[in-house]
């Protein structure tokens, strides 16, 4: 077998560590940081969704259209999402009238 071969294997092997690195990582985290946390994670999901546009703009072929509009989706879906769950975790903090 070739060092060509074993690239996939790799790959996927160091997307099923990410996932567990990133549960672990979560879980750990203390509710005082939550707010401070998804308003980091909406920055990375707004380079996500422009990735995606460059993606789908440069797109030669189906399964670059497929990947740039499956980027798209899930990075404005996360993006409008997370502003959602910030702006109900704010509203907890605000004084009631």
């Amino acid at each position: 077998m070739t060092a060509e071969t074993y690239v996939p294997i790799l790959t996927f092997f160091v997307f099923v560590l990410a996932i567990f690195v990133g549960f672990e990582v979560i879980s750990k985290v203390p509710s005082l940081l939550h707010t401070p946390l998804m308003s980091g994670t909406n920055a990375i999901h707004g380079i996500i969704l422009l990735g995606g546009m460059l993606v789908l703009a440069g797109a030669d072929n189906g399964l670059a259209q497929a990947l740039g509009f499956i980027a798209v989706i899930f990075g404005s879906a996360n993006v409008f999402g997370g502003f959602m769950v910030t702006d109900r975790m704010l509203q907890m903090f605000k004084k009631k009238k």
